[in-house]
């Protein structure tokens, strides 16, 4: 069988983000004496995380760049209980500080990637390059893919092909020799698929459904499904 490659997600695939998110926000809000304005604990994440994901579409559009996606996240979550950030750059950074103190790696990923030692293992991001270097060598997986391409330098970001066909062309195989995990069902999988690459969905909230997707909801499940793939077929298209 001809090298196969195996295209990764980063965050909530291999580092657990979620999570990572919410310990952070509700300690730098109770280091600021803050978090008592909200509702409750759970709130105050929910509209954190909520913000997150209607500025960074803006980001990665193109109408942001990306220091400046995290200045307008801190206003429009600080104006939900009518406060204001002096300096937007210095909150972000002590929550930045939070999030640095919780990052990890989920406990299926190394055994997964100690079980594939045959494969090509490249990393697609839509985020800032800089931040996933920096993030994946603090949390000891970067030199464990030879390839690293995120949205910000491609100028595409996923569920494009274009975005797809870079992180294959980084790792140097033709889609259809190439597998796509990540944890969204729509831009992961969906979008890996209608670039003809192979893809598996990792369920790991455990959701369910998806249709045709390949799905797992640990990676410990993957090395066996990487085994059963047939390579030489065409990929499918939705």
């Amino acid at each position: 069988m001809a090298e196969v490659g195996v295209l990764w997600d980063i965050d909530d695939t291999l580092f657990d983000y979620s999570g990572a998110e919410r310990a952070a926000i509700l300690e730098h809000l109770d280091a600021l004496g803050m978090l008592a304005e909200f509702d409750s604990p759970q709130r105050a994440h929910e509209l954190w995380s909520g913000d997150v994901e209607a500025v960074y579409e803006r980001f990665l559009a193109g109408e942001l760049g990306f220091q400046e996606q995290r200045r307008v996240r801190v206003a429009l979550f600080l104006g939900r209980i009518g406060r204001t950030a002096e300096d937007p750059d210095a909150w972000f950074a002590g929550y930045l500080d939070a999030f640095t103190r919780h990052r990890r790696v989920f406990d299926d990923v190394i055994p997964a990637l100690d079980a594939l030692p045959g494969y090509r293992h490249g990393l697609l991001s839509n985020s800032s390059s800089r931040y996933q270097e920096d993030k994946l060598t603090a949390i000891g997986l970067r030199d464990r893919f030879s390839s690293l391409v995120c949205s910000d330098e491609i100028g595409h970001a996923k569920p494009a092909p274009e975005a797809f066909w870079a992180g294959c062309a980084a790792l140097g195989l033709p889609p259809e020799q190439v597998v796509y995990v990540g944890d969204k069902l729509t831009t992961d999988a969906r979008g890996a698929l209608a670039a003809g690459l192979r893809a598996v969905w990792l369920d790991r909230r455990g959701l369910g459904g998806g249709g045709e997707v390949l799905r797992i909801d640990t990676l410990a499940d993957l090395p066996e499904l990487l085994r059963v793939i047939d390579f030489g077929a065409s990929a499918t298209v939705l």
